[in-house]
């Protein structure tokens, strides 16, 4: 008794002599299956380097498209032809041209050999099965599927509505159920041959000639009908992503497939020339005897799926980019904006860079030039500080900047005067913390020397696009951690808000703070305030700034809390 192989091809057809040499040489009669599409010349040229084997065997050619009835029918005909041909076939095995024994063969006769009335299939009913990728589980099956879904796409999904529309169903002949599964299995000649010579075969043919993917659905429901004994479950390793597309295994996944004990592996890359070396092996060189395990290597592919699915947070992948929203993170790190600090404050990226540890830059999105820290013009990953290149994708340039700099907390200035473009993605992005002065704008207005109508025309600006920006922080969207003060209540008590931040970046010393950045005289700026408001601008983000200075007010004051949004 020995062990049947049917071996469906259609390409790389010198790896599947190769294999189909090596069952037969261990004992297990081949039956290949060519597709019509491989050329007459190269057919007739692979029937004639195997014709010096007897136990080789080739069958009638069929056109074996994806999804389509081909691939059923070149298997019924191989499978008749096994049956036919070596009487002494107890189990009959299916296999592709780009499948590879991973075991010597002699392992997979003795293990088949203990089980001699078991067949070995994925035959699950369509409520049970989680891997179906395309909308359609039991609508394969109550449908038609006269059009192939690769080569005339248009047409299957048009026939796919109208049937919708029509309410059209089929009914499944003489009650069966249908079932799902791997293409890949291993039947016994008792079952194959129930299946292929029942006499309602040609009930069930004309059903599934017209069922959607029916390579996956045809053995898997009508052995049902004839086993007494179904393991559901492949003999053949086969992985698919999250597409439904197979993984194509190389060279570099001997160690993994060594791991999965298991008898047969697809889908082998033709060139991989060390799989077929390692594997196209004598027994002593082969794997242990063992149950064949392809969960233990399940991780590393739910692993690799969901790295290629979520990617690595804040690094952007080219299947993804196009698509908004696909991301996984915004950014790739944990990053501080300040907007009006530098304003108010004479030294202050000085001060937070020495208070910190942290990387501090100046405003990045500023009209001339990113201002990167001690005045660089190029920083990690070449990230240039062009304002041209910078404003062509502004979220792209603050993306880059947290990837290639992470590991290091970044911080730097905005204010309204710069390039708003990443201000959205900034609101947004659950890294991102923050602070923000609002009204501190006014500060380098109050000190420039211009003509008061150009300060007021300036100044009404900037306040509507920081009042734009506040909004965004304010949004139900926003994910960043945001705090918000008042340029007047700020300036009443700045160490305390100051002693937040620093607490908040995780400062070098966690004592209070003793020193504090220089703040800009602001004697006569809410003279400044009220000459903007008597010429008509109304400056309302600054608070309640007196008119007489500020930043000698008595202590006992009542001070107003800044308050903080969390998302």
């Amino acid at each position: 008794m020995s062990v049947g192989i049917i071996m469906l091809v259609h390409t790389a057809l010198d790896r599947a002599e190769q294999v189909a040499r090596h069952w037969a040489a261990a004992g297990c009669p081949v039956v290949i299956h060519a597709d019509v599409s491989v050329p007459p010349k190269t057919y007739k040229a692979f029937v004639k380097s195997l014709s010096d084997t007897d136990a080789i065997r080739f069958t009638r050619r069929h056109r074996c498209e994806w999804g389509t009835w081909g691939i059923v029918a070149a298997t019924q005909a191989a499978a008749e032809t096994m049956l036919k041909s070596f009487p002494e076939v107890r189990h009959v095995y299916l296999a592709s041209g780009s499948c590879l024994p991973l075991r010597p063969v002699q392992e997979l006769i003795d293990y088949l050999a203990d089980r001699p009335r078991t067949d070995f299939i994925e035959s699950a009913t369509t409520a049970d099965v989680p891997w179906t990728v395309g909308g359609l589980d039991s609508e394969r099956f109550t449908l038609r599927f006269p059009f192939a879904w690769k080569k005339h796409r248009v047409l299957f999904d048009g026939y796919v509505r109208l049937q919708r529309r029509l309410r059209l169903k089929r009914r499944m002949p003489n009650g069966i159920v249908p079932h799902m599964g791997s293409q890949w299995w291993c039947l016994t000649r008792q079952t194959l041959s129930a299946i292929l010579q029942d006499p309602e075969r040609e009930t069930y043919d004309r059903f599934f000639k017209r069922v959607w993917i029916p390579d996956e659905s045809y053995f898997q429901t009508l052995v049902r009908l004839y086993s007494s004994h179904i393991e559901s479950r492949s003999l053949t390793l086969s992985k698919f992503d999250f597409q439904g597309k197979p993984h194509i295994f190389y060279d570099d996944h001997l160690q993994l497939l060594r791991r999965s004990d298991c008898f047969v592996a697809r889908k082998i890359w033709p060139r991989a020339d060390r799989l077929y070396e390692a594997f196209l092996t004598d027994e002593a060189h082969a794997m242990k005897r063992t149950e064949p395990n392809p969960g233990k290597i399940d991780r590393i592919f739910s692993r690799a799926v969901e790295r290629r699915t979520r990617g690595r947070p804040g690094l952007y992948m080219q299947s993804r980019f196009p698509n908004r929203n696909w991301e996984n993170g915004l950014t790739g790190a944990k990053y501080s904006v300040f907007q009006g600090f530098a304003e108010l404050f004479d030294d202050f990226e000085t001060w937070l860079a020495r208070s910190t540890g942290c990387k501090v830059h100046g405003h990045l999105f500023a009209p001339d030039r990113a201002h990167f820290s001690s005045g660089q013009r190029v920083i990690n990953g070449a990230l240039s500080d062009s304002a041209a290149i910078r404003d062509y994708r502004p979220r792209a340039f603050l993306t880059n900047l947290l990837w290639n700099t992470r590991g290091e907390r970044q911080c730097f200035q905005l204010g309204p005067m710069d390039n708003q473009g990443a201000a959205w993605a900034m609101a947004k992005d659950s890294n991102a913390q923050i602070s923000v002065i609002s009204g501190a704008w006014a500060v380098p207005l109050f000190r420039a020397n211009r003509d008061f109508s150009e300060l007021r025309a300036e100044a009404a600006r900037l306040q509507k696009i920081e009042s734009e920006f506040l909004d965004k922080l304010r949004s139900s969207a926003a994910k960043a951690r945001v705090r918000v003060w008042t340029m007047a209540e700020f300036v009443e008590n700045p160490m305390e808000p100051l002693q937040l931040i620093i607490d908040e970046l995780g400062a070098k010393n966690a004592r209070r703070l003793t020193e504090a950045p220089k703040m800009m005289d602001l004697t006569g700026f809410g003279q400044f305030l009220q000459n903007l408001k008597n010429q008509g601008m109304h400056p309302h983000l600054m608070g309640d700034f007196p008119t007489e200075a500020a930043t000698n007010r008595p202590a006992h004051h009542r001070q107003r809390k800044p308050y903080l949004v969390k998302k």
